[in-house]
């Protein structure tokens, strides 16, 4: 499925092919909580990173690194240099994907059949998480990724998205 995407401003679009369009998974962890500046989670979607196209004519694209004790994060997150909208995330260690947020996304997104919350050991007290038969609880990451989930729900597009 073809996603596409901007920042609130209009001055950074893009596109990118996705297997995995179903905003299912909620993440709580502080730095996706602070960038993306929502209500106490990100939601991040899975793209092939070779796919991503960016049209960012005025060049506003800035990158962000995230700082532990135990040093800087390899995982680049884009946002848009003007109006601070965080876009995706790319990160060396996966270098065939790219984690485009669904706030960003333009393209009407289906409606997953289940929502999982990862990472609830960040989650702050204000925040409240829903319960239910298809609510997921996770402290820390769930052993199913992305791929896996989507594929566990017979919904993995393999099909060839060119």
């Amino acid at each position: 499925m073809k996603l596409s995407g901007s920042c609130h401003c209009g001055a950074i679009h893009f596109d990118v092919e996705s297997k995995t369009p179903y905003p299912y998974m909620r993440c709580y962890c502080s730095v996706c909580r602070k960038t993306t500046g929502a209500g106490g989670y990100a939601i991040n979607l899975m793209g092939e990173a070779g796919s991503l196209q960016i049209h960012d004519p005025h060049k506003v694209r800035k990158i962000y690194q995230a700082e532990f004790e135990t040093g800087l994060s390899p995982a680049e997150r884009s946002f848009c240099g003007q109006c601070g909208s965080h876009l995706w995330l790319w990160d060396p260690r996966w270098p065939e994907l790219v984690h485009p947020l669904a706030a960003a996304i333009d393209t009407p997104l289906p409606k997953p059949p289940e929502t999982v919350h990862i990472l609830l050991e960040s989650k702050p007290d204000w925040v409240d998480v829903a319960e239910g038969p298809d609510q997921g609880h996770f402290q820390e990451y769930p052993e199913l990724s992305i791929e896996d989930w989507h594929k566990r729900h017979g919904l993995y597009e393999n099909k060839d998205t060119s």
